[in-house]
C-alpha cells in the first residue's frame, strides 16, 4: 500500500489536477485502482500549500465521471449477457471483477436507478461497478452523470477532507476510511432494505386493488 501511494503522490506532482483527474478515471472504471490512495495523498499536498484542495476536488470528480461514462458506453454497447460472460473470465478475475460483484451491483441498481447511482459512488465495491448496470439497462446518460457527479463530489470531499487534515498518518487514514466505508455500506444497506419494502408494500396493495 506504501509502494501505492507513493507513486500515486509522484504521479500527483508530476502532472498535477490532470494527475489527480487520470488516476480517479481509472478508479471509476474497470480498474482496481482505490480512491484513498489517489485523493488523500493530493489533500496532504494541498495541507502543505502545494495543490488547491477546491481543484483536487473538482479534477477528481470529473475523472470519476469519464471513468464511469467509460464503464457505462462500455456495458451499453456490449449488453447484459456479454458483460456476464467476460466477468466470468480470467482476465476479468485478474482486474477484481467477477460475475457476483456484478450482480450485487445490478441488485443495487435495480432498486432505484436514480438514488442507486449516487449512493453506489460511495459504497465499496458497488463504485467502481455500479455503472455497469446503469449502461445495459439504458438509463439515460444525463440522469446518470448528473447523479454520478452529485456522488462522486461527495466521495472526493470525504476522502480530500481526510487527506488534508490526518496527513501523511496512512495508518489513521486508513482506519477512518474503514470507518467510514463501514458506515456508508450499513446506510447503503439500510436503503435497500427500505426500498425492498417500499417496492413489497406497493406490490401488495396493487395485488389487492385488482382482486377487489
Amino acid at each position: 500500500m506504501e509502494n501505492i501511494i507513493n507513486w500515486a503522490l509522484a504521479v500527483t506532482q508530476g502532472l498535477g489536477y490532470y494527475g489527480i483527474g487520470i488516476l480517479m478515471a481509472i478508479e471509476s472504471s474497470f480498474l482496481p485502482l482505490p480512491s484513498e490512495v489517489v485523493i488523500p495523498p493530493a489533500a496532504y499536498l494541498a495541507s502543505q500549500g502545494k495543490m488547491s484542495l477546491g481543484l483536487i476536488i473538482i479534477a477528481g470528480t470529473i475523472g470519476s465521471m469519464v471513468g464511469a461514462t467509460v464503464n457505462y458506453l462500455i456495458s451499453m454497447s456490449l449488453g447484459r449477457l456479454v458483460i456476464y460472460r467476460l466477468a466470468g473470465t480470467k482476465a476479468a478475475r485478474f482486474v477484481l471483477i467477477t460475475p457476483e460483484k456484478i450482480a450485487e451491483s445490478e441488485r443495487y441498481f435495480l432498486a432505484n436507478s436514480k438514488s442507486a447511482t449516487f449512493f453506489g459512488r460511495l459504497i465499496p465495491v458497488v463504485r467502481h461497478l455500479i455503472s455497469i448496470p446503469a449502461g445495459f439497462c439504458r438509463m439515460p446518460y444525463g440522469s446518470f452523470i448528473l447523479f454520478t457527479a452529485l456522488g462522486a463530489f461527495l466521495w472526493v470531499s470525504i476522502l480530500t477532507a481526510l487527506g488534508y487534515f490526518i496527513g501523511a498518518n496512512q495508518a489513521l487514514l486508513m482506519s477512518y476510511y474503514h470507518e467510514i466505508s463501514y458506515v456508508l455500506l450499513t446506510g447503503g444497506a439500510v436503503w435497500i432494505a427500505w426500498k425492498f419494502r417500499q417496492w413489497h408494500q406497493n406490490k401488495r396493495k396493487k395485488t389487492s386493488q385488482e382482486i377487489i
